[in-house]
């Protein structure tokens, strides 16, 4: 079994009157691209600084790397590299000097770790030029270089394409599965835009007022939004027969005794009506699924 890197047990952030993140619940194994999806104000930066120790749980404990008490986690957090909201970089020096700074502040004694982190990021051959002048997309990458300053085996990024042209969008994505296939790092992705998280994540989560309403990995999500009719029938087992030897069909998935989802025979249901109803099978309700992953996601927050 993957090694859990970060696993959340009921925690709770309180601010005056609000709850900004209640009885979360959250499990991340080595490797995963873990994308958290939320609407803005949905407790995504909340999460993101209670797992960074920015901020403090009210309730619940967080464990890393297996480690749970203060002093490990403390020491576990070693382990972490994250971009949160902006990054303060110095408008005036290069992008090189602005790490050196962070790798001395940080006391990382790896002097060839800036040079590696520039060399990840496409940002080696930028020289002297100064941050302030800067593309968008050379700044989140800047940014991402800072979160791989200490080697990290699991990295944080809040909204990493915000502001981004198409282009960085596409740079940020390689690079995310580079340092995932590459350097089995494990992320964790907070973002409001579903369609482009769904291009790297592995497994996802949906947040919405605080609260972890769902979660479910790729091949769940492509289920969930594939279309299909779901079918209420007398005996599913039956009609699964019915669907191989008469229809010549083995696009479907037998849910219960009771209902069966079919891929097949979208723009034709009353053929499937038909050839179950000549086999003695009867048919109760026939509904159409299936999303596009915008409509999914809004879906699910509508529904809470």
């Amino acid at each position: 079994m993957k090694e859990i890197v970060l696993k959340t047990n009921n925690i709770t952030k309180k601010f005056s009157n609000k709850i900004a993140v209640k009885n979360f619940n959250m499990t991340i194994h080595k490797g995963d691209i873990y994308g958290l999806i939320g609407k803005n104000g949905s407790g995504k930066t909340t999460l993101a600084r209670l797992i960074t120790s920015l901020s403090y749980p009210d309730e619940g404990n967080i464990m890393l790397f297996g480690k749970e008490s203060k002093s490990e986690l403390n020491f576990a957090r070693r382990r972490i590299g994250c971009v949160i909201e902006t990054p303060a970089f110095y408008p005036n020096l290069s992008a090189y000097q602005n790490l050196e700074y962070y790798r001395i502040q940080r006391g990382i004694l790896d002097t060839e770790a800036i040079s590696k982190a520039l060399e990840i990021v496409n940002l080696r051959d930028v020289g002297k030029k100064k941050y302030k002048n800067f593309s968008m997309g050379m700044k989140q990458r800047l940014g991402l270089a800072l979160a791989l300053l200490n080697h990290p085996d699991f990295i944080i990024l809040d909204e990493p394409i915000n502001g981004l042209d198409p282009i960085g969008i596409v740079e940020m994505r390689k690079t995310i599965i580079k340092l995932n296939r590459n350097y089995n790092i494990t992320f964790l992705i907070f973002s409001h835009i579903l369609k482009e998280l769904y291009l790297v994540a592995t497994h996802f989560g949906i947040i919405n007022d605080g609260e972890l309403i769902k979660e479910l990995n790729q091949e769940e999500l492509n289920e969930e939004c594939q279309k299909g009719l779901v079918v209420t029938v007398s005996d599913a087992a039956k009609a699964a027969v019915t669907l191989e030897t008469v229809l010549g069909t083995t696009n479907f998935k037998v849910i219960n005794q009771n209902k069966i989802k079919i891929y097949d025979y979208l723009d034709d249901m009353s053929e499937i009506t038909l050839q179950f109803n000549k086999v003695g099978i009867r048919v109760s309700c026939i509904d159409e699924i299936g999303d596009n992953i915008e409509d999914y996601f809004l879906k699910q927050i509508e529904e809470v």
